[in-house]
C-alpha cells in the first residue's frame, strides 16, 4: 500500500485541530511535519507547540522532516514529541552515520532528505542503515513551488540502490506532488508522497486525498 502524507506546512493553522481531524478521517496513512529554523531553509515554520497537539491528537504516523542546522541537538526532543519518523537533511548532517544510529535508539524510524542538488550516490555507504530516503522535489523552504522534473530520474536511480544493497528504505518524495505526477512517481519506485497546497488548498481536501490515494494504489 503506498502512502499519502500530507504536508501540515499547508494547513489553515486557525483551524488546527479540524484540519488534524480531517487527516484522521481520510484516507492519508501520515501526517507530514515540516520543521524549519530559518537558516537550513529560508522560512521558519512550527517548533513545539504544534507538535504537542499533533501527539495529542493526530492518530496516524507523525512523519517528521527536520530542515534545520544541528539537528542532533534535537533528536530527544522529537522522540519525546511523539515523532515516528524522524529524517534529517544529509546536508545537515556532519556525521551522518552517528545520527541515524541515535535516531534508531529513540526508537524512532530514521530518514535522510536529499535536497535537489545532493546525487542518490552520497547514500551508497549508509542506505542499508536508512528506513526512508525523502527526496526533495523543489527547493525546500516553501509550499507551492513547482515540481523538477528530473526527480523521475532520482527515483529510479535510488530504487536501483535501495534493490542492489538490500536495504529496506522506503521512498518519499516530497514537493509539487500532484494528480499529474503522483502516478508516474510510484511507478518509478516511490512508495510515499507528501502533498501540501495540493491537498489543503483544494475545494474538498478529503476528497483530494482520495483521489491521490486512487492513483496510487
Amino acid at each position: 500500500m503506498n502512502i499519502i502524507a500530507p504536508s501540515m506546512l499547508a494547513c489553515d493553522f486557525g483551524n488546527l485541530n479540524r484540519e488534524i481531524e480531517m487527516v484522521n478521517k481520510s484516507e492519508a496513512k501520515w501526517f507530514h511535519i515540516d520543521v524549519m529554523d530559518g537558516v537550513f531553509v529560508p522560512n521558519i515554520s512550527f517548533g513545539t507547540p504544534i507538535m504537542n497537539i499533533l501527539k495529542k491528537n493526530a492518530k496516524k504516523t507523525l512523519d517528521v522532516h527536520l530542515m534545520i542546522v544541528n539537528p542532533d541537538n534535537y533528536l530527544e526532543n522529537f522522540a519525546e514529541l511523539g515523532a515516528d519518523i524522524l529524517t534529517v537533511h544529509f546536508e545537515a548532517c556532519t556525521h551522518l552515520h552517528r545520527t541515524i544510529q541515535r535516531i534508531k535508539g529513540l526508537k524512532m524510524k530514521a530518514g535522510v532528505a536529499l535536497n535537489p542538488h545532493t546525487p542518490i550516490s552520497s547514500l551508497k555507504s549508509i542506505i542499508k542503515d536508512l528506513d526512508l530516503v525523502c527526496i526533495m522535489s523543489v527547493n525546500p523552504g516553501f509550499g507551492g513551488q513547482s515540481f523538477i522534473e528530473e526527480t523521475y530520474d532520482k527515483v529510479k536511480e535510488l530504487k536501483s540502490l535501495i534493490e542492489n544493497q538490500n536495504s529496506k528504505a522506503i521512498i518519499e518524495i516530497d514537493g509539487g506532488v500532484n494528480s499529474q505526477n503522483a502516478k508516474k512517481l510510484i511507478e518509478c519506485g516511490a512508495n510515499a508522497l507528501v502533498a501540501g497546497s495540493f491537498v489543503f488548498k483544494s475545494k474538498n481536501p478529503t476528497e483530494t486525498i482520495s483521489e491521490l490515494s486512487l492513483l496510487i494504489n
